[in-house]
């Protein structure tokens, strides 16, 4: 079965299905972000080698990352080049090499062709995930903020992850604004790092 999974500030979102499940990962793993209420900025907190160890073992969870247009270009951009000697930490380099490896699909119709292990996705968005789900595996991440709110409108989102930073950004996209009707979710698991971030993760109840 394969699911979904959504990380907004970080916000970890999972999707599943018969088969497979998906996870919507809603902003940069690696650049950390930051919250007021409902809003998140990825460049407002320094990044922690901690919450990276977090991240890359939630993507070692998944079988592929699954992106819009603009997430793809922005992951791209941050983590496909080779980073000159010293430009980042040493503890960032598992994160780097583990997005890098892993299979992406970018949902787009704007972009004719991708690469960094990459496939293009088009035509209708929910037939087109659920094809995804239905494939063997052990998961989907999802990245992105109006794409995870694309996916939840259609229900297509099985596990949240919420992470909360000790830091008021005061600006930033609001997470999930414009979803038409309200999501109740349960409480699966709470995690707390030595930062002061709590991780939450829920499930909606169906």
């Amino acid at each position: 079965m394969t699911s979904i999974m959504s990380i907004a500030v970080w916000n970890t979102i999972r999707l599943h299905s018969s088969e497979c499940h998906l996870t919507d990962f809603s902003c940069s793993a690696g650049s950390f972000s930051a919250i007021t209420p409902g809003c998140c900025d990825h460049r407002a907190i320094p990044a922690d080698e901690e919450l990276h160890r977090h991240h890359t073992e939630n993507l070692a969870r998944a079988d592929a990352l699954l992106f819009g247009r603009v997430m793809h270009q922005m992951m791209e951009a941050a983590w496909r080049p080779t980073a000159p000697t010293g430009s980042r930490p040493d503890w960032m380099e598992p994160f780097a090499q583990t997005v890098n490896a892993a299979k992406k699909y970018v949902v787009s119709s704007a972009l004719e062709r991708v690469d960094w292990n990459a496939e293009l996705v088009r035509g209708d968005l929910g037939k087109a995930v659920e094809q995804l789900k239905r494939e063997p595996g052990k998961g989907l991440f999802v990245s992105g903020v109006t794409f995870p709110l694309a996916l939840a409108e259609l229900g297509l989102i099985d596990e949240y992850e919420f992470g909360v930073h000790p830091r008021m950004a005061g600006h930033g996209p609001t997470l999930f604004a414009g979803l038409s009707k309200c999501v109740d979710l349960k409480l699966v698991s709470r995690l707390e790092f030595a930062s002061g971030a709590v991780v939450m993760r829920y499930e909606p109840r169906r």
